[in-house]
Formats: structure tokens, C-alpha cells, sequence
């Protein structure tokens, strides 16, 4: 039988097991651009968090140098081109199912404009954990590329953002893939 002083640390174990639980029904997402703090679509995770669907867990960097460049209207794409580029820098969330499933709705996942791929990151503390991340769609990330002049950012910063406009005050006419085959087939002054 159990003393008093038996309790709380049942308690305790009762509470990290519940815990446990809930992490273990998360996602970890690693954002780098427009979902970030201050940037223009980060009131989807905030609505997501008040919500229980995404908790910050904090900043992270990729542990492996990638591209990250900008595309049409300044839209950020972290490419899958390992050994090229930076160590990116970002955030962690952890996020629910249904979270997720908002989260590639907005980065257009069943359109193929970004794909849903595996990474690992570094904490802030220094703990390496593996999460997912949304790159550019391997149907256009090698042209992304090339039209970067083959330089990307270390991360997507209020500077690099200049100019970015939002999908809503976007051509509507024209496809967001078209917009990207458009700006890959231009000459930029960077590549020039």
C-alpha cells in the first residue's frame, strides 16, 4: 500500500504519461518562411495554437546546409538539395493531425507546390530532433535553383521578404504553378 508521500509522484507519472501521449499524436514541422513569427501567414499557427492544434516548441536550424531562395513575389522555398545553401534558420512546432492537415492545405501539397519531406533540425539547446518540412515541389525546385544563380539565404528574414505579396493581391488568372514556371523561365539581374 501506498504512503502519502507516494502520491504526487503518481500524480507526476500520471501527468508525463498523458503527456507523452498527446506529443506522441503530434507532428514536429519545421517553418522557415511565411509561417514564422511576423511573417504573414504565422495567424494560421496562432489560430492553430489557440485552437490546441500547434504548440511553438522554438528555434531551430537545419542540420544539413540547404537552399532556401525566393520565387515568384518573393514566396520562400527551401529545396531538397542537400550540401547546398545554408544551414537554414526557423522554427519548430509540434502540431496535431488536424494541424497538419491545415498546414498543407495552405502550402498547396495536393497541387504540388510544396511537398511534405523529412528533416532534421537543431535546437537553440542543441538537441537534435527529425521533423518534416515543406519544400518546393521536386517538379520545379532544380529550376528554382538554377534561377537563384544557384545562391540561397540563411534565412528568410524581414529583409530577404521585401517585396513579397501576398496570394490574395496575386494574379488570379493564372495558376500558382504557372507563376512558377513563369519566373523560372525569366532572366533575373542576379543571374544575368
Amino acid at each position: 500500500m501506498g504512503t502519502a508521500s507516494d502520491a504526487p509522484t503518481a500524480a507526476a507519472a500520471a501527468q508525463e504519461q498523458s503527456l507523452s501521449q498527446a506529443a506522441a499524436k503530434r507532428t514536429l514541422v519545421f517553418t522557415y518562411g511565411t509561417l514564422k513569427r511576423g511573417f504573414s501567414n504565422h495567424p494560421l499557427l496562432q489560430e492553430l495554437s489557440s485552437a490546441g492544434d500547434a504548440v511553438f516548441v522554438g528555434a531551430a536550424t537545419t542540420a544539413s546546409r540547404l537552399p532556401l531562395v525566393c520565387g515568384p513575389y518573393r514566396v520562400p522555398f527551401l529545396l531538397n538539395l542537400p550540401g547546398s545553401g545554408h544551414r537554414v534558420a526557423g522554427e519548430l512546432y509540434a502540431v496535431t493531425p488536424r494541424g497538419l492537415a491545415r498546414l498543407d492545405e495552405l502550402e498547396g501539397v495536393s497541387r504540388a507546390h510544396y511537398e511534405r519531406l523529412p528533416i532534421s533540425v537543431h535546437l537553440a539547446e542543441g538537441a537534435r530532433v527529425d521533423a518534416l518540412a515543406y519544400y518546393a515541389h521536386r517538379g520545379y525546385a532544380d529550376e528554382l535553383w538554377r534561377r537563384s544563380g544557384e545562391k540561397g539565404y540563411p534565412e528568410y528574414s524581414h529583409a530577404v521578404a521585401a517585396g513579397y505579396i501576398r496570394r490574395k493581391d496575386r494574379p488570379q488568372d493564372v495558376t500558382f504553378l504557372e507563376q512558377i514556371r513563369i519566373f523560372c523561365t525569366t532572366v533575373s539581374s542576379q543571374s544575368a
